[in-house]
Parts: C-alpha cells; structure tokens; sequence
C-alpha cells in the first residue's frame, strides 16, 4: 500500500492566541531595554574602569575598539542558532548572555586586558537580541493571522524597538543615582538582576509556528521520508529545495544575495552615520558649533526621546506606505538634516532643531528597518540572514571611527569628518536600500 506523505508527516501548526502575542512582545520589549542598559552601561562607565585599573585613555579606546569587534563576531553567530535550534531559543541565549556578561564585568578586569574584552564581547548576544526579536515576533504576528494586527504589527513592533532610548536613559540615570553609592562593580552586579527575571519569564513563551514547520521539514528530510517533506512544503508554499540548501551559503545566492548585499551595506553605511552623530555627539556638538558640554548632554538626553517619537512614527508609516519606502526615505532626509546642522548657523535654536530632526530620521526607521530585514528572508534562513546584515552595524561603526580618526591626524578638522562620515554616508544608506526588493509583508512565510 502506497505510503500517504500527509499522514507521515504528522505535523500541525499550533494556534496562536491573543494573548501568546502579548505575552512575547511584552518580554521582548524588556529584553531589550535590559540588554541596551548592559550596552550602554560598559561605554558611560568605561572611564571608571579605567580609573580604577590605571589605564589611559588610549588604553581605554583600544579595548573599546576591540569590544566592538568582538560584539559583531557574536552577534553574526546568533543567526545559526536562531536556525538551528529555533527563536525561542535564540531568545534565551540573548538574555542569558547579557546577564552572564554584565556579572563577568566586576572580575574581568582584574585579569587584564584581554579578560575584559572576551567577556564584553558577550554583549554582543545583547546587541544581537535585536535580531531575535525582529525574526520571532515577525513569525508570531503572522502566525497570529489577525487582521488588526497584521495592519499594524510595524507598530506595535515599534513599541518593542523603542527599548533602545528608554535602556539608554535608565543606564545614564541608574548609574547617576547608583554610582556614588555602591561603586562600578555593584552596578554591573545591579545590571544581572532583570535579566535573570526575564531569563525565567522567557521560558513561558510559544516557538514561532513557522520555525517548528521548517524543524519538522527538516526532520522528515534527515529520516529518509523525501515524499512526506516536499508534500508538507508544498502544502505550506515553501520552495523546497531553497530549504533543503538552507545554511550560510544560501544567504548569498539567489534573492537572498540581493538582500544580504543591500540590506548589510545600507545598515553598515548608516552606523556610520550612528558612530558619528549618536556615539560621538557630544564631540561633534562642541567642536563644530562650540556648544557646551553640560548642553550638548541636555540636547542628548532630548534626543533619546526624540528617537523614541521616531521608532513610533517610523513603524507606523511602514505600515501605511512600505518598510522599504519608509526605511530609504527616513535615512536620506537624516542625511540632509545632518548637512544642514553641520553647514548652518551655530544658532543653539537651529543646531537643536536640525540635530533632533537628524535623529529622528537616523535611529527612528530602525522599527521599520529589522521587521524589514526579517521579511526579506526565508523562514529557513532568515535568522542567519538578518544577523549577517545586523552584524554590518558594528562593522560600519569601526571603519567611521578609523577614518575619522585619520582624517584628524591629518589635518582635518570635525566638521569636514562629520560630513564625510556622518551626514554623506546617512543619505547613501537611504538611497542604497532603495535597491531592495519591495516586500508583501503577507506573502511571508
């Protein structure tokens, strides 16, 4: 009797409830607002540490450079295990790490340098909780199959992005309040507690129905039932041979190449621009235009809630016109912004002004942009996908820093360097994504 491929496979999707989707973007939303305080925490308290271990600030700047190395080669490793051992998974490891790493921090640096920078390099399972929550709640949504939520998951997702500037105002205030009381080490020690509590809360949560589809494909392949896998494939409309092919390699072949290639330099050009401009603002804000440093911190603190407008604004104008759209239009008008607040007047009214809007278009497109990056993937790769163009960030950090610092030592002075690599590279990585294949966020599978 001949075998019925759909009885061997035996595979069902489960439901997703209401409530399996507010649970999980509630967690996401607190992983990531405790995995941008452990990020944040080790660059605002740096000068401690090295204080506290007599290093000088060159010292001080390499180990940085090399944390933000090590923090991309971890964060491009997050993809495969998104893909092999699922986004559940991959979200306990996030987590865990971030709380593992910021514990470490008291001792690593007692041992020394390279002690220091292999255990902050774990941060970069923090940065790359970004990926994960991008990958895992995109599926959830779908999954979900609800009407009201597919119209606006971009920003609803939003509201989970937006963890980045509230994590960066409870880093900067936690450790103005904590600092003087129980020292460097105690607030990193601080720092492990929330994320143990959301290690715990994790485990609760339900595996994206799209990635126990691809797992079962996958087993049904391994355990020689051929008919039985393309059958289930086919059922789900998913090309079969793609999956079956489904590794590093595929993110370089095919429409994934145009993807990887497009979407990794638009995101490496950008944090040009985010080195420049976010990391190094305060720098370009009282050399440019001579602003005060107790001013530019005030007109930091401003951005961070601007940049928070900006998440919400930009998820729900992707839902409306396009991820792509919004993302490539977002980051050229950044660009522009930049420009006009490096040539213009040293008016504080017009540098504010300018600086702000600059934000908003620069880190806001970030909720359309991930949901964007994970729906231009299948599901069988898109973990490892959207880490490879994520881990492009810190890449693009790097070479900003490098060239700005050769641009100085030869003669250039800031406003030249926040030009070249801040306001040039923000508008190409607009003009760059408009390059990417529009994508149907209902035809993702």
């Amino acid at each position: 009797m001949k075998e019925n491929p759909l009885a061997a496979s035996g595979f069902k999707l489960e439901k997703i409830l209401p409530v399996d989707v507010k649970r999980a973007t509630i967690v996401a939303f607190f992983a990531w607002v405790f995995a941008v305080y452990d990020f944040i925490l080790f660059g605002t308290l740096l000068p401690e540490i090295g204080k506290h271990y007599g290093w000088d600030a060159p010292m001080q700047s390499e180990i940085a450079t090399l944390v933000a190395i090590g923090t991309a080669v971890i964060a491009f490793g997050i993809g495969p295990v998104l893909d092999r051992a699922g986004r559940k998974a991959g979200l306990l490891w996030t987590v865990a790490g971030a709380a593992v790493c910021s514990g470490l921090t008291v001792v690593g640096g007692a041992l020394g340098q390279w002690p220091l920078v292999l255990i902050r390099s774990l941060s970069g399972l923090g940065y790359a909780e970004e990926t994960v929550n991008a990958t895992y709640l995109n599926e959830l949504y779908s999954a979900a199959n609800d009407p009201r939520l597919n119209r606006n998951k971009g920003f609803i997702y939003s509201l989970v992005q937006g963890g980045w500037p509230i994590g960066a105002l409870i880093a900067s205030g936690l450790t103005a309040l904590l600092l003087p009381r129980i020292g460097w080490q105690g607030c990193f020690i601080f720092a492990t507690f929330p994320a143990i509590v959301i290690f715990f809360m994790t485990r609760r949560l339900k595996e994206s129905p799209q990635f126990m589809l691809h797992k079962h494909i996958k087993t049904l392949r391994e355990a020689g039932k051929e008919s039985a896998a393309r059958t289930l494939a086919s059922e789900h409309r998913i090309d079969y041979e793609q999956h079956s092919r489904a590794g590093l390699r595929e993110a370089f072949r095919g429409t994934s190449l145009r993807a990887t290639l497009v979407l990794g330099g638009g995101i490496l050009l950008n944090w040009s621009a985010i080195q420049v401009f976010s990391v190094l603002g305060t720098t370009v804000l009282t050399r440019v235009h001579n602003v005060s440093f107790e001013n530019s911190l005030l007109i930091l603190v401003l951005s961070n809630v601007i940049g928070y407008c900006g998440y919400l604004s930009h998820g729900l104008i992707g839902d409306k016109i396009g991820r792509r759209n919004t993302l490539a239009i977002g980051w050229m008008l950044g660009g522009l912004a930049f420009a006009g607040m490096i040539m213009g007047p040293s008016s504080t009214s017009v540098v504010v002004a300018l600086y702000s809007l600059g934000l908003f278009f620069l880190i806001g497109p970030y909720s359309a942009a991930l949901f964007f990056i994970g729906e231009s993937y299948p599901t069988s790769i898109r973990g490892t996908g959207s880490s490879i163009v994520h881990a492009m960030g810190p890449v693009g950090a790097i070479l900003a820093g490098v060239g700005v610092t050769a641009m100085l030592n030869h003669g250039g002075d800031w406003m030249h360097a926040a030009i070249w690599f801040g306001a040039v590279p923000c508008f190409l990585s607009g003009l760059l994504i408009m390059f990417a294949k529009h994508v149907n966020p209902e035809e993702v599978k």
